[in-house]
């Protein structure tokens, strides 16, 4: 199955810019919708964003609608996540998932996702 390898994490000041990576091997990728969670210290996980196995399809979480952007690139096995005009809030360990059924496009919780990263932190000072 899947393994998965977030990247692209770190410290950038409120209104700057990143791009996370999850890199994917050991499956056949384009099986899969991924989706991006984040766990901000004392805090519970939530959803940030999910796209379909063939990018056809994204779907974001409200607090981040129009300033992150998911894409992907199948022939790389990579799902990019950009994140524009971030803020404090948006400090978190950010975490990508694989699901070969399609749920994390329309499921907001995580617990039945069995393929993670291993997550990277991003942090937003203000």
């Amino acid at each position: 199955q899947v393994q998965l390898v977030e990247s692209g994490g770190g410290l950038v000041q409120a209104g700057g810019s990143l791009r996370l990576s999850c890199a994917a091997s050991g499956g056949t990728f384009s099986r899969y919708s991924l989706g991006w969670f984040r766990q901000a210290p004392g805090k519970e996980r939530e959803f940030v964003a999910a796209i379909s196995w063939s990018g056809g399809s994204t779907v974001y979480a409200d607090s981040v609608e129009g300033r992150f952007t998911l894409s992907r690139d199948n022939a790389k096995n990579t799902v990019y996540l950009q994140m524009n005009s971030l803020k404090p809030e948006d400090t978190a360990v950010y975490y990508c998932a694989a699901d070969s059924l399609g749920r994390v496009l329309l499921r907001r919780d995580y617990n039945y996702l069995k393929l993670w990263g291993q997550g990277t932190l991003v942090t937003v000072s203000s």
